[in-house]
């Protein structure tokens, strides 16, 4: 029986001494297996008699019993440990603060467009909304447009389902159309109020306050570069009375740039050009005096008074009202503003640029 007791006490050993679960498995096939030191005995009871072997045989089953309770009480030791390395690994500190996320903050082209409707509003312009989806007569014909140019085909303008082969709907190809929306509103109004009626085809050429509005949006083109994006943010503006010229134009676009840009140095040129919609037109052209532009003539909008036929439009007698229109590309001011030379990084939607301008 001390043999047994030897063997039990053996398999124990090897047992606490197994630091993994294969290593567990090898000391238990040196005393549970089929070569293994129980096996073994039982074996050896062949050659006993009746008697001893009923004896033998308990005695042999006990210490297997033993060794067996000894192995399981190993394994479960080992899977413990094994869970408190994990949990200490994967250890969670409840007491810490949670990971909150940062404050957002306006885009770039948001607060260039916050800054240009102050400025606008502090001479007394009003901000004009008005659809992305527009008709080809408030996009194009109403703003004395031909019928045959580029601007009209597809290569330009993205052309959306609905309305007709005469008149189909398009995306905007610019804020336009929110001039010739807000002025015809406007007229209606006053044609009202002065007794002439809202539907009178008439033009109108009574009294009325004068037509000042931006139109700051979005808008869009088939064009796509690192200065040109088929979305891009336009405003455009629009001034209309009885006695508004193009000197007013001029004072207007450069007290406006240069409180944009916050430079009472910065020189404004207007260079003849063409638009179907004003006559005289210009191009708007500012150089900066100082840093890292300076002496350079940068082109940022186009502008002149606005075509008659563009006054009949909105309802307007052309005899007796006059104005100017101009129209300037928002990102191209805020790559201004902010130095950066590449737009299509304003959409990329890459947080670590965009913090920047919070």
């Amino acid at each position: 029986m001390n043999e047994l007791k030897i063997v039990v006490d053996s398999a124990k050993t090897a047992f606490e001494q197994a630091g993994t679960p294969a290593d567990l498995e090898n000391a238990k096939a040196l005393f549970l297996g089929k070569s293994g030191r129980i096996t073994e005995l039982m074996k050896g009871m062949a050659a006993l008699s009746v008697d001893e072997k009923k004896s033998r045989g308990a005695a042999i089953n006990l210490a297997k019993q033993a060794i067996e309770a000894a192995l399981n009480q190993r394994r479960q030791a080992l899977a413990d440990a094994e869970l408190q390395a994990q949990l200490r690994a994967e250890a969670l500190d409840v007491t810490l603060p949670g990971r909150q996320r940062g404050p957002g903050g306006l885009h770039p082209v948001s607060l260039t467009l916050e800054r240009i409707e102050a400025i606008f509003g502090s001479m007394g312009f009003e901000v004009a909304q008005g659809p992305e989806i527009e008709t080809d007569w408030f996009n194009f014909t109403a703003l004395n447009t031909p019928e045959d140019p580029p601007a009209r085909s597809m290569h330009d303008t993205f052309y959306v389902e609905g309305g007709s082969a005469a008149a189909p709907n398009l995306l905007r190809t610019h804020t336009s159309p929110m001039q010739i929306r807000h002025a015809v509103q406007h007229v209606k109004k006053y044609r009202a109020a002065a007794g002439a009626g809202s539907s009178s085809e008439a033009l109108f050429s009574g009294s009325m306050p004068e037509i000042r509005v931006i139109a700051p949006g979005r808008t869009y083109r088939v064009d796509s570069d690192a200065t040109h994006s088929p979305m891009f943010h336009q405003c455009e503006g629009l001034w209309v009375g009885e006695n508004v010229s193009f000197k007013d134009l001029k004072y207007v676009l450069t007290d406006f740039c240069r409180a944009l840009f916050e430079s009472d140095d910065l020189v404004l040129r207007f260079r003849p050009s063409f638009f179907p919609f004003t006559e005289p037109s210009a191009e708007i052209d500012i150089q900066f005096q100082s840093g890292a532009l300076a002496g350079r003539w940068l082109e940022v909008g186009g502008s002149g008074q606005v075509h008659p036929n563009v006054i009949r439009n909105m309802g307007l007698e052309p005899e007796k009202f006059i104005g100017f229109a101009f129209g300037m590309g928002v990102d191209r001011f805020t790559m201004l503003r902010y130095g950066v030379n590449d737009l299509r990084l304003f959409f990329d939607g890459d947080i670590r640029f965009l913090s920047q301008f919070q």
